[in-house]
């Protein structure tokens, strides 16, 4: 599968919830599934396998990973110590292009993501326009010297207030460092990381 790039309010009517960290009116006005029939439309009982699937795409759908990117973090969290399920989030939450999500670099995923690819963030001191750039704790992200003065980036940190236990990040020199990998209580997205897990494990 690659990379999403259709209307976003029809995913998520798909899943009822907001996936993409936007205002989304069309959720609002519309919210039922999209379809031919509407909100009249008989909707059948999902299978269990049905449920776990959807999970799984949900997680994909919230990160912007691909199902080989998925898959491989599935492998990785599987390996590590504790809660496999938890273990997966937590590396999709030390993405880069999360992380510069999270400290308000950009407004979405997507932006975030774009950029990173853009080489408007180091690492370190050093350029990384890789999205998937796992980062360890320690990590310092920046946006660079000739990039803190765009439109979109001033904007997007100006307008952001949320804060994260594992992230300290300064706004006004647009840095931050990655403290940890989060617990997952400390993971505010809505997702049943148990059933992915059992959906892996068949």
């Amino acid at each position: 599968m690659a990379r999403y790039k259709g209307p976003k309010s029809k995913i998520s009517r798909r899943f009822k919830e907001n996936l993409f960290g936007r205002i989304d009116k069309a959720l609002e006005k519309k919210n039922y599934p999209p379809g031919q029939h509407g909100p009249n439309k008989k909707r059948m009982k999902q299978s269990e396998y049905a449920v776990q699937l959807n999970e799984k795409q949900k997680a994909k759908f919230i990160y912007g990973i691909l199902e080989r990117q998925f898959e491989n973090l599935f492998k990785e969290a599987s390996r590590m110590k504790g809660i496999t399920g938890h273990n997966l989030l937590a590396l999709c939450e030390a993405r880069l292009d999360n992380t510069v999500y999270r400290m308000g670099i950009g407004n979405t995923r997507r932006a975030a993501r774009q950029l990173v690819a853009h080489r408007h963030v180091t690492v370190n001191g050093t350029v990384v326009n890789v999205p998937s750039y796992q980062l360890n704790p320690g990590d310092v992200v920046e946006v660079r010297e000739r990039s803190k003065a765009l439109e979109p980036i001033v904007n997007s940190v100006a307008a952001s207030s949320k804060r994260f236990d594992w992230i300290d990040f300064n706004a006004g020199d647009m840095k931050g460092t990655f403290l940890n990998r989060p617990d997952r209580e400390q993971i505010p997205e809505n997702i049943k990381e148990q059933l992915i897990v059992e959906l892996y494990s068949k």
